[in-house]
């Protein structure tokens, strides 16, 4: 059965009637695409939104770039095949040549990849069997506020206890330890201070006997927490993590999914520390807006038998050509220097926005991923930070914004941040537009709860 273009309204209700009641997006965001281009994407009632959404920071190139789309036209035209499980083609070895192009030389040089199943959480399942294969050790460290993805090891290793409340049965002898949180310091303090007491305490877990955890297989941690409110972690403290890690021989898994590929103003975001991972997982941006997941690994713990890890989709030769075109035109046109740049250009705007209202708690992230995170000033608070997260403000500046032309994403605590992942392509004239939508839909919230002249302290 075919269905004719149509409404927004028509589409969305057609979509509620037969879709799983754990779809999310459609319900804060309602609209149906009809076409995108670049930054833009335009519903079935020909509205306009700035995408800083993004497939959740997929589409680094934006959509439909015409680089992206003439590689995988080539491989249509010359009848290449679609498919082919782990067997190599040009287009896997071309690939895999832009792909460590695009990593340091000190990781790259010494690493082999290993092809996972389309998603970003398979290359985190991968990642953990391949260092539970290498060390003999079953115990896996993550850290408090993570996401990784939402298969069963990967949710383990989730920070929000909401999902995982309702599922016996997660991956076992997973610890979280604290992430350091200038915002919400775990240790109430902040600062240099905080990430020194958090990388003490990982530090003194290791090395304790009576701390209750086995001699770990691996610790795993974001550079930047994207889901978990675009929450970065101090250079010092990561450098601090590799030096324990590496000093205990514990393998370092660092999750770059979301803040892979020139995201944060770097190649990978673990090099703004100089820190040499063990095992690095990839997935989004690396498919060129099409379905990818790899782990690139130092090849001395590459001691897994032929069929330890596997998946059908792993031969994608359409996401590798389109991965390709990506990782060669990011690199060639110096996209990260351009995310540093407006990366910085929209940080200044949101903060000149959380200068005017006292709802917007912080201001944070790095590169093109940054977050606003919103709170609500005169609630009883006992937790870490310096006020309670006020996810409602934070829905109705989403939905302000929609009203506007404009598509963010929430996440964080209380899904109380307002996150920004653009196009590493949108121009600065894109980013004072979206960043004078953004400041327009704080104030009519504020407005709206009678505290449009509250100026944050």
């Amino acid at each position: 059965m075919t269905y004719p273009e149509t409404s927004n309204r028509a589409m969305l209700a057609q979509q509620a009637g037969r879709e799983s009641n754990a779809r999310t997006y459609p319900r804060s965001l309602p609209l149906a695409i009809r076409e995108a281009q670049g930054v833009v994407v335009t519903d079935m009632d020909g509205n306009e939104y700035y995408d800083c959404l993004a497939g959740a920071g997929t589409l680094a190139l934006g959509h439909n770039h015409p680089r992206v789309v003439e590689a995988m036209e080539r491989v249509l035209d010359a009848r290449r095949p679609l498919h082919t499980l782990d067997i190599t083609t040009p287009a896997k070895e071309r690939f895999v040549d832009a792909l460590f192009a695009s990593l340091p030389d000190a990781f790259a040089d010494g690493a082999k990849v290993q092809f996972c199943s389309p998603a970003g959480t398979d290359a985190v399942e991968a990642a953990l069997k391949l260092v539970k294969t290498a060390t003999g050790n079953r115990s896996v460290l993550g850290f408090q506020g993570a996401y990784h993805g939402m298969t069963n090891g990967a949710l383990a290793l989730m920070g929000d206890t909401d999902t995982k409340a309702p599922l016996p049965g997660l991956m076992n002898d997973v610890h979280h330890l604290p992430y350091p949180n200038d915002y919400r310091c775990p240790f109430g303090v902040g600062g240099p201070e905080g990430a020194r007491i958090a990388s003490r305490y990982v530090e003194n877990l290791l090395d304790d006997d009576k701390s209750g955890i086995t001699d770990p297989a691996g610790v795993i941690l974001e550079p930047v927490q994207g889901e978990g409110g675009s929450v970065p972690a101090p250079d010092t403290w990561l450098r601090e993590i590799r030096r324990i890690t590496r000093e205990r021989d514990v393998p370092l898994i660092v999750d770059e999914i979301q803040s892979g590929l020139a995201r944060t103003g770097e190649h990978y975001a673990f090099e703004h520390a100089e820190i040499t991972p063990d095992v690095v997982t990839l997935s989004k941006a690396i498919g060129g807006g099409l379905p990818l997941a790899v782990v690139v690994y130092d090849e001395s713990l590459d001691v897994w038998e032929p069929g330890a890890h596997a998946g059908t989709f792993r031969g994608n030769q359409l996401a590798m050509a389109a991965g390709e075109a990506t990782i060669d035109h990011v690199l060639e046109h110096d996209l990260d220097d351009h995310a540093a740049a407006m990366g910085a250009r929209l940080r200044d705007h949101l903060d000149a926005t959380g200068d005017r209202f006292a709802a917007v708690g912080d201001v944070r992230g790095r590169g093109l991923l940054l977050g606003v995170e919103f709170v609500d000033t005169d609630a009883d608070w006992q937790g870490a930070g310096p006020h309670a997260p006020d996810s409602e403000f934070a829905a109705a500046v989403q939905s302000e914004c929609f009203d506007r032309g404009l598509i963010v994403e929430l996440g964080g605590r209380a899904s109380a941040t307002a996150r920004f992942l653009p196009p590493l392509v949108v121009s600065k004239p894109q980013v004072d537009e979206i960043a004078a939508i953004f400041d327009e839909a704080v104030a009519a919230v504020a407005t709206a709860e009678g505290n449009a002249s509250e100026v944050a302290a």
